[in-house]
């Protein structure tokens, strides 16, 4: 990837070690990205298996706008984390974050973002849920904890609902679009009504 878009609002994703750039998880949350007016583009991290190789690319490719959110899913996660120290992004959306393994340089790079949140399965078989708890303990970040596996990919419309809600949280400014206020308040409360009726029902 030679450029990435210039925007005010990105959404920037890692895709994992064996997974690809526009993966099934990644697909279904750059949908979710565009309805709220952010553009979205996925590098192809495919030539390296390590993450720091992965970071030196991210951080080669410059990313820049007024509010930039890093979306990364297993190594792709940790790459985010270490790239956020230098990026400084207003979010990081982490799925199985692949923390407290003890192979890479790092156990697991402190998030560096305004917001993070951070998604894990259950029954996760490469990064134990207890390593999703611990990172989260010594932050004091939102963990969301779903009964599925490490790929989390029978939980796409989980996935899409609360990436949905955390994007709500980086509103764009008014400056930056051309509808009044009134228009925006009622595209807000659209969205809103349109997430609680397809809000799918998460286990406790």
């Amino acid at each position: 990837m030679s450029a990435l878009p210039q925007a005010e609002r990105l959404v920037l994703f890692a895709h994992g070690r064996e997974s690809g750039p526009w993966g099934s998880k990644i697909t279904r949350l750059a949908e979710v990205a565009r309805t709220q007016g952010f553009e979205v583009a996925s590098p192809d991290y495919s030539a390296w298996k390590d993450p720091e190789p992965r970071v030196e690319h991210l951080l080669e490719l410059q990313p820049k706008a007024q509010t930039l959110i890093l979306v990364g899913s297993s190594l792709g996660a940790w790459v985010s984390l270490k790239a956020s120290a230098s990026l400084k992004p207003q979010g990081l959306f982490l799925l199985a974050p692949a923390v407290q393994l003890g192979v890479f340089s790092e156990d697991a790079p402190a998030p560096q973002a305004d917001r993070t949140e951070v998604i894990h399965g259950w029954d996760d078989d490469v990064v134990p849920a207890s390593n999703a708890l611990r990172f989260c303990e010594e932050h004091r970040l939102p963990l969301h904890l779903l009964p599925s596996g490490h790929r989390l990919t029978d939980q796409l419309e989980t996935l899409a609902y609360l990436f949905a809600q955390f994007l709500q949280g980086f509103p764009a400014s008014a400056a930056a679009d051309p509808r009044s206020a009134w228009e925006l308040e009622q595209e807000a409360n659209f969205q809103r009504k349109t997430f609680e009726n397809e809000k799918p029902r998460i286990p406790r």
